[in-house]
């Protein structure tokens, strides 16, 4: 195995345009437990520490730029406000150790339907920048995950930056795991709100062969906030609106039965998980209401 170790961006590009095959490492949290147990051998590792803009961001009147290997832990320290559905998966990302190392490139290069930021990611709608000696280009992040561990990623292409629209209204994420942490995911959810445009984002972990968005489950939620005008009169969501939002998230779910729990109970704790953020979310987004009423 090969060490490639670029200095710069370009120098990164170029080793990948030269080694199609090299596998990408800068946190290593997923990669070195995969070569450690002998999953995966690869004939080069492309290390991506030295290259400092990937571990930059920076906040816009819009959107927040997102640096791929920015590390878990400056996420929940310093874009909580931002981003709070990716902040709270953050916290759920195995161990302080591992939170200052990974970073949500890697989760994204990986792949995997467990990855801890996906279902933040999708009910935000990011966008993924990747880029090759070829050029660079935005894959939205529905279209991002393509089967079991692939992604939309040409061989000579490297994750550069995530951009992500800042909070424009409550989200939410939880996760279920065999325990308290350093766990994989058993299912995951996450939930976003977007006043701005009257819409709702879920996002779906470890429940089936990729992330996926319940996108019943939303149009359902949509077409009901606005048909019972509960955008403007900030009333409680009834609790027939809430199972049924539930019971579609549910039901989006394609999960398999595996050591970490059977595809019932996934299905069970997708719904569960549902009901509880849309619960949490809505509340915040009343408050919010409130307090706006009571300023004015």
């Amino acid at each position: 195995m090969d060490f490639l170790r670029p200095a710069s961006w370009e120098e990164a590009l170029a080793a990948k345009a030269e080694h199609p095959t090299a596998v990408p490492i800068a946190g290593g949290t997923d990669v070195m437990v995969e070569i450690n147990f002998d999953h995966r051998r690869p004939e080069y590792l492309l290390d991506l520490n030295r290259i400092e803009l990937l571990r930059e961001w920076e906040v816009g009147e819009e959107n927040v730029r997102l640096g791929a290997s920015v590390p878990y832990t400056q996420i929940m320290e310093n874009l909580r406000a931002e981003l709070p559905g990716l902040a709270l998966a953050s916290h759920t990302v195995a161990s302080p150790q591992i939170r200052n190392r990974g970073g949500v490139g890697g989760n994204l290069g990986t792949a995997s339907p467990a990855g801890d930021a996906h279902p933040a990611l999708l009910a935000a709608g990011a966008e993924v920048e990747v880029e090759s000696v070829r050029g660079n280009r935005f894959i939205p992040i529905d279209e991002f995950y393509t089967g079991v561990k692939r992604n939309a990623l040409q061989p000579d292409e490297l994750i550069k930056t995530v951009h992500i629209k800042k909070a424009d209204g409550p989200q939410q994420y939880s996760k279920v795991g065999t325990r308290n942490a350093m766990v994989i995911a058993v299912c995951a959810f996450g939930l976003a709100l977007h006043p701005e445009t009257r819409t709702v984002r879920t996002g779906i972990g470890s429940a089936a062969p990729t992330p996926i968005r319940a996108k019943e489950a939303e149009a359902f939620l949509n077409a009901a906030l606005e048909e019972g005008g509960f955008w403007d009169n900030g009333k409680i969501i009834t609790p027939s609106i809430a199972k049924q939002f539930a019971d579609l998230c549910s039901a989006a779910a394609n999960p398999i039965d595996d050591v970490r729990g059977t595809a019932k109970y996934r299905r069970h704790a997708v719904g569960i998980m549902a009901r509880r953020q849309l619960g949490w979310t809505w509340e915040q987004y009343r408050g919010a209401g409130r307090t706006l009423e009571g300023a004015a």
